[in-house]
């Protein structure tokens, strides 16, 4: 399967996902968004066609459900007042008023959640928190509201999005993971988005994360020609975020750290080995 989040509107990165997914050989039928297909970018419409047009998997993100509800705000969870929320004023009033009719009605009909096996596994795909659609999930946030979110859930795995950041966590016999995103930089220093892979391994499941480059040159320009915050824009060429806000101390202090590509095998429990 191949995962990815927050498209946000960046075409060229949507496209490039999609067709890493065919380069893997990887159907729409196991290909999963996590949300967010649309925010900080300038071809809102153009992106929301794409992923309708690739017949892919999508789960609400709150994007989604405050364009689909005609909402005042993107409801992202920014802090009043910081430098994120006064941003997203703008573009969202440009995808307010880019998107179509139809597109909000797909929007406000998409899931909340989907649920897979794999590997003998189970899987829940969420956008934020498993309670909560815009809460903040990253890998310094405690293990106790992750394992909270594994509880509520009732499966082996959560796969969230939001926090826009790429990781895998395993909490005992159980896991968070998050692909990152591919409409913005993970905040690392280089413009490249991220994208996972779950693959069946043996007895459990191989996850990996995968680096994703694509003409970020252009999607930068066409963000500027619609005369959106510069910040966001620039970050897609500088791979750095223009602001911090939503950022705990310790994914704070890996603000331009290059990210490297990851495997991580989750063998099955040995009760389970054991019984099959």
């Amino acid at each position: 399967m191949l995962v990815f989040g927050g498209p946000y509107s960046n075409l060229q990165a949507t496209e490039a996902v999609l067709a890493a997914a065919t380069r893997h050989g990887i159907p729409a039928g196991r290909t999963i968004c996590t949300g967010d297909v649309v925010a900080y970018g300038a071809e809102p419409q153009a992106t929301v066609d794409a992923v309708r047009a690739a017949g892919i998997h999508v789960v609400m993100g709150n994007c989604e459900e405050s364009l689909g509800l005609q909402a005042g705000d993107c409801g992202c969870g920014f802090a009043e007042g910081s430098a994120c929320a006064d941003a997203s004023l703008r573009w969202y009033a440009h995808a307010d008023a880019d998107i179509t009719p139809a597109a909000r009605s797909w929007m406000a009909a998409l899931p909340r959640q989907l649920r897979f096996r794999l590997g003998g596994r189970s899987f829940a795909v969420i956008h934020g928190g498993v309670d909560q659609i815009n809460r903040f999930i990253f890998a310094s946030t405690p293990q106790t509201e992750k394992r909270a979110g594994l509880d509520l859930a009732g499966t082996d795995a959560v796969i969230g999005g939001h926090c826009g950041l790429p990781f895998t966590q395993a909490l005992g016999a159980r896991l968070w993971h998050n692909a990152g995103v591919v409409g913005m930089p993970a905040n690392d220093g280089t413009a490249r988005a991220w994208y996972s892979l779950l693959r069946p391994d043996g007895d459990g499941v191989r996850l990996s994360h995968h680096a994703l480059d694509y003409d970020h040159h252009t999607a930068a320009a066409r963000m500027r020609t619609c005369r959106l915050p510069d910040g966001y824009a620039d970050a897609l060429e500088s791979g750095l975020w223009p602001s911090l806000d939503v950022l705990p101390a310790a994914e704070r202090a890996a603000t331009g750290v290059p990210l490297h590509e990851t495997a991580h095998p989750w063998p099955a429990p040995l009760a389970t080995r054991a019984a099959s």
